[in-house]
């Protein structure tokens, strides 16, 4: 199925969930584990029926849905079609349901709670040094290019944040950066929580997209909205 985006994704009406970096993301507040583990009982029979399921996480107070699809098709400048994960139709038909699933047990969403991390290592060669990588995150080799076009390494079972690569310079050292993507609604308080905390601000031209933040020692990251 064919990748979706930000209009698709908006005409939907998925008021519960964020699309954020390759999937959409929903958090329902559960008065206990009793509660939350009947409501992932009825949401699996519910995506059994549609055949897709999303990655769920469980804890106190909270169920995490996380929706994507293995087989997105992303056409590159070439018209190279390659299969990606992301979000398709899918991913919103599924997310609908399970919206529907949340209403019948009483249960109330928290959309500005949800975010997703991911590391950014910038690599003249990240062909050669994605190997390394995608050992040491996962143990599987596979990880290399999972799910992407790119050498970005991403762990099947999501036990690791995703890995990808910046561009870099040949003489350029190597740089680690931390990516935390929020919802749109969040992005402006998160960047003033770090401003709070004695950050400041690098480069925010493209915000509220990317927003460039340092630390004391100069560390930077970045707060994303996707």
């Amino acid at each position: 199925m064919d990748m979706v985006f930000g209009d698709e994704i908006a005409a939907a009406g998925l008021a519960d969930w964020r699309k954020l970096a390759q999937g959409l993301h929903a958090r329902y507040r559960v008065d206990d584990f009793g509660a939350g583990a009947r409501f992932v009982v009825a949401v699996g029979e519910a995506c059994d029926a549609a055949g897709h399921h999303p990655r769920v996480a469980l804890g106190p107070g909270y169920v995490d849905l996380r929706l994507t699809s293995d087989d997105a098709v992303y056409r590159d400048d070439e018209g190279t079609e390659h299969l990606v994960e992301w979000v398709t139709q899918q991913d919103l038909d599924v997310a609908a349901r399970i919206t529907e699933v949340a209403a019948d047990h009483g249960l109330v969403a928290d959309p500005t709670a949800v975010s997703v991390v991911e590391l950014g290592l910038d690599t003249a060669q990240p062909g050669t040094i994605a190997p390394v990588w995608a050992a040491l995150l996962t143990g599987d080799a596979a990880s290399q290019g999972r799910g992407s076009p790119s050498d970005e390494v991403r762990d099947a079972t999501g036990r690791v944040p995703n890995l990808w690569f910046g561009d870099a310079g040949e003489d350029a050292r190597q740089r680690f950066h931390v990516e935390v993507y929020v919802p749109p609604e969040v992005a402006e308080q998160r960047v003033a929580a770090v401003v709070a905390a004695g950050g400041t601000v690098v480069d925010d031209r493209d915000a509220p997209a990317l927003t460039v933040i340092a630390d004391q020692d100069g560390n930077t990251g970045v707060v994303c909205v996707a």
